[in-house]
Formats: structure tokens, C-alpha cells, sequence
């Protein structure tokens, strides 16, 4: 008779259920971990709300830390016991899209309208890792050993959260001495404020509408914070740069109103990164957009994977260069995870990350 494990199953949309399923086997390419630790994402409550299509009985979930427990009979250079992270994006190292160096675009992920959604495979296509173990596929491409000494809240952010923030300071083409905007200051948007000062940016400005959000955006680098409640972020912002606008603005929220919001405080020829996770059609409007006439950019980032990635950030956290532990506010017993899904997506008592043990 097959193990069991506890795992936190997607029912349909507005229920999810601790369940116990079977522990999986191990093909050739994949390795068994046992989970240490996991959180919840904004993602995974679009899913819980059915806005985020995903198949019923799915294991949901694509933050991991854990232990290898098992190993195919042809992944080398790993060890059973081993600490490790996965990415939430885990690419197969082979597709069109690797061999081009887009790991993240790996083209083995779901289908979100007419698009495959990237190599991002835990919790959407496949079984995900808020459970007592996860299945890694292709996994000399995906698990990245832990450095001794890193605890595994230091590295919880790594898999989606530090990766995709400071994707949209990366995408962004940030340099030394650039001024950046970054609208919403949630995990996400927390991570990219940091990226923003480690790529070299002088002056940092975020954006949220919390003041203890706003608190921590200092911490991680903001020389500005403004509170979208009480000013216009637009006014404000062109009011900080004296009217020149912003060399880089980040929308880390997903909304038409932020994305505006960015198009509006660019200079000529500066560059909106988008973040967000949008939910309906954009509209550009004429005089953000300058009639198309501004030399803007508009680019998108989609969570890096694979353990290249994993090792780099990792590295910045070993390295003291970020420190994003303060993110980690709650933490819940895999057993307690309905209640720890209650508190986030209704995002009560100041939480930004909650840390789920087995």
C-alpha cells in the first residue's frame, strides 16, 4: 500500500481541503522532497477564488523548502538529506524557450486564455508544495542547495517573491544614479524596492496605501514612501523628480489604476516594468501613452526559475546585501493552513508572508 502525506487540495473555487494522497513516485529525472517549509501567494488565492483556472484535486502551492528525500536513478550531483529550494517556475533545462536562455518561458505550464503561462508548473499543472512533499521534476535543472547557515525563512522568499521583485528591477535596465518608482509595496513589490537599490538606483520611491508596508519599503530601500491614500502618487512623484518623471516605474499590483499610475510618472524614453498579475484588458491612455510618440518601454516578468536563479539569490542573502526575513509575519502547521488562507487573503493583522510547516 502507497505512503500517504497531508496535502492542500484545491476543491472548487472558494474551498480548499487538507487531504491525504498518496506520496508520489519517482521517475528517472525527478527527486522526492519532503517540505520544511512553504507559504501562501497571491497567486494561489486567485486560484482559491476560481479567478485562476486549475484542475480540481490539484495540489496547490510553489514556494519550497525542504529536504531531499528521494532521488531518480538519473539525476547526479545531489545527495538524499540534502537542503534545497526549488523555483516556483521549474523549466525543463531542454524546451525551445531554455536553450534561449527565457527558462521561465519554458512552455510547459497551463493555458490562461490563449497563452501557455511559462514553465511555472507546482500548483497548476502539476501537484504543488503546500503538502508534505513535492515531486520535483527535472530536478539537476530545478533544486539548489541551501547554503549552511541560511535558515529556511532566510530563503522562503527565493523560489517566487525575491525572484520575481527583483525581475522587474532587472527588466527594467536600472542604473547607477536612475530614480524608480515602485507602485504597491506587498511582497512582491517589497522585493523589487530592494532590487531597484541593488541594481543602483538613488532614489527610490514606493508606493501603497499601508503605513507599516510603507515602514518596511524604507528598511528595504525606498528613499520616499508615499501613501496613495492621502496624495495623488502622480503629483507627488513629479513633485520629488521636479518634473522630470522617473527613469524606471514598477507596477507590483496588477491593476489598471497602477499601470497608469507608472505610464504617467515616466520621463521620455523611461521604462514601465510590469509585475502584476493582470485580471482583465488594459487600455493605454492617449496622453500617459503620448500618443505613442514617447520612446517608452513596456516590459514583463515572469518569476526566473530553475536553480541557476535559486543559487544567485540565495547568494545575495548569504551576502547581507537584502534581508527579507521581516516578510515572513505569521507562521501556521500545515494542519492550520484554512485559517492561515483566511488571514492572507483578507490580508488581516499587518501580514505580508506566512511561513507553513508540515
Amino acid at each position: 500500500m502507497a505512503a500517504k502525506m497531508k496535502a492542500t487540495v484545491f476543491v472548487e473555487p472558494g474551498r480548499i481541503a487538507l487531504e491525504d494522497k498518496p506520496v508520489p513516485d519517482v521517475g528517472p529525472n525527478d527527486a522526492l522532497m519532503r517540505i520544511t517549509t512553504t507559504t501562501i501567494c497571491g497567486t494561489d488565492v486567485h486560484i482559491v477564488k476560481g479567478e485562476y483556472p486549475v484542475a480540481k484535486g490539484l495540489t496547490i502551492g510553489h514556494e519550497p523548502v525542504g529536504v531531499i528525500e528521494k532521488l531518480g536513478a538519473n539525476v547526479q550531483g545531489y545527495a538524499e538529506g540534502q537542503r534545497v529550494v526549488a523555483g516556483a517556475i521549474c523549466p525543463s533545462g531542454h524546451s525551445n524557450a531554455c536553450l534561449d536562455g527565457l527558462h521561465s518561458q519554458d512552455g510547459q505550464g497551463g493555458k490562461h486564455g490563449l497563452k501557455p503561462l511559462g514553465g511555472w508548473r507546482f500548483g497548476n499543472t502539476i501537484d504543488g508544495t503546500q503538502a508534505e512533499y513535492v515531486l520535483v521534476p527535472d530536478a539537476m535543472a530545478n533544486l539548489s542547495p541551501v547554503p549552511d547557515g541560511l535558515t529556511d525563512e532566510q530563503v522562503l522568499m527565493c523560489p517566487d517573491i525575491m525572484s520575481t521583485g527583483f525581475a522587474g528591477a532587472e527588466s527594467g535596465n536600472i542604473r547607477i544614479g536612475d530614480t524608480v518608482a515602485v507602485f504597491a509595496q506587498g511582497p512582491i513589490g517589497l522585493c523589487a524596492t530592494a532590487g531597484a537599490k541593488l541594481k543602483g538606483a538613488t532614489t527610490i520611491i514606493g508606493i501603497d496605501t499601508v503605513l507599516e508596508r510603507l515602514e518596511i519599503a524604507r528598511k528595504m530601500g525606498a528613499d520616499h514612501t508615499i501613501d496613495f491614500n492621502n496624495v495623488d502618487p502622480v503629483d507627488e512623484i513629479m513633485r520629488i523628480t521636479d518634473g522630470r518623471g522617473v527613469d524606471v516605474a514598477i507596477e507590483a499590483l496588477g491593476l489598471q489604476q497602477t499601470f497608469e499610475a507608472c505610464l504617467r510618472v515616466l520621463k521620455p524614453g523611461g521604462t514601465l516594468s510590469s509585475l502584476g498579475v493582470y485580471s482583465g484588458d488594459l487600455t493605454l491612455p492617449l496622453d500617459g501613452f503620448l500618443a505613442g510618440l514617447g520612446d517608452h518601454k513596456i516590459v514583463t516578468s515572469l518569476c526566473p526559475g530553475g536553480k541557476e536563479r535559486m543559487r544567485r539569490l540565495m547568494n545575495v542573502i548569504a551576502g547581507g546585501r537584502v534581508d527579507l526575513e521581516p516578510l515572513v509575519t505569521h507562521r501556521y502547521k500545515l494542519d492550520d493552513i484554512e485559517a492561515a488562507y483566511e488571514l492572507f487573503s483578507n490580508q488581516r493583522d499587518g501580514v505580508l508572508k506566512v511561513a507553513i510547516t508540515p
